[in-house]
């Protein structure tokens, strides 16, 4: 099994006007997306940033599971619409299909470890972010994806099988590491996560069921039992963004990798997006990048 590489990247221009209102269609067009890898593969957190940093900002969502291992730096991440901080030895478990994005600032290092759409290994159901503290733990993890890693590298008899064997091992080191948390008398006296921030992870998951169908946030509020203006006072709280901006921005987030990542004409994107026209599709993008679409996809 050969280390996967990671796929085209392209760049972000700047963002000085907000997209305007989208309208919702009544069919949308089906477009041909790549499938998701099958494969397991490591790739450098700095990697996943090359040539454009939308590529982990913005708010999107994977197919499959990912862990990530931040061995340097810190920033902010955002997770099912709740942002907090992470720092150096943060391992954070994403569920595939779970929105999220972070930021990479110039000290960040670490690893992405993406599971494949088939991995059988036993992995935890929902979101996890665990601040390791203790230097056994952090060595272990580190071994395990140097371990990972060297196998998927190897042209060894049996490499493949070696490769899921170590898998097994960081599953048990997730599940150990959770159960550790949980058993925490200091962290068992947290408070529950308050109203708002539950809303808001509701939210993010509605969003992103919905992002494609044309919807807006007085539909997806009003799904939610809510008004459209506590739920962007809620989000803006949560993950300082609007309900307005997670939607546009994971819009323009799927809009950018479709352009970069497959042939449909702009028109076809523009529809499956759930934008009523070319025209408005070209508006939006524009003013959440800097570029229209036609320009994206030729400086991809």
């Amino acid at each position: 099994m050969k280390l996967f590489s990671s796929p085209p990247l392209s760049q972000l221009g700047s963002a000085p006007q907000p997209a305007p209102p989208v309208v919702p269609v009544v069919a949308q067009a089906r477009v041909s997306l790549p499938d998701a890898p099958m494969q397991v593969r490591v790739v450098p957190i700095t990697r996943l940033a090359q040539g454009g940093r939308w590529r982990v900002e913005a708010m999107r969502a994977q197919p499959e599971p990912v862990l990530l291992w931040f061995t340097r730096g810190q920033g902010r991440i955002t997770l099912g619409g709740l942002t907090r901080g992470y720092g150096a030895h943060n391992a954070v478990f994403i569920p595939a299909g779970v929105m999220h994005g972070f930021e990479v600032g110039p000290q960040t290092n670490g690893l992405a470890l993406f599971f494949g759409r088939d991995c059988d290994v036993t992995l935890p159901d929902a979101s996890q972010h665990l601040r390791i503290r203790e230097s056994g733990p952090q060595a272990e993890l580190s071994q395990i994806f140097e371990q990972i890693q060297r196998e998927l590298e190897s042209q060894k008899p049996g490499a493949d099988r070696a490769a899921r064997h170590h898998l097994g091992l960081l599953s048990v080191w997730l599940e150990r590491q959770i159960a550790q948390v949980e058993a925490d008398p200091a962290a068992q006296k947290q408070p529950r996560p308050a109203a708002a921030r539950r809303l808001a992870a509701r939210y993010a998951a509605v969003l992103e069921r919905r992002f494609r169908s044309g919807k807006g946030v007085a539909d997806m509020a009003a799904e939610l039992g809510v008004t459209p203006t506590h739920l962007t006072r809620v989000c803006r709280e949560a993950c300082g963004r609007s309900a307005h901006d997670l939607l546009q921005e994971r819009r323009l987030y799927e809009a950018r990798r479709m352009l970069t990542e497959t042939r449909e004409p702009v028109g076809a994107i523009a529809e499956a997006l759930g934008f009523t026209s070319p025209a408005y599709f070209a508006r939006a993008f524009q003013a959440g990048t800097g570029k229209t679409p036609s320009a994206f996809r030729k400086g991809s």
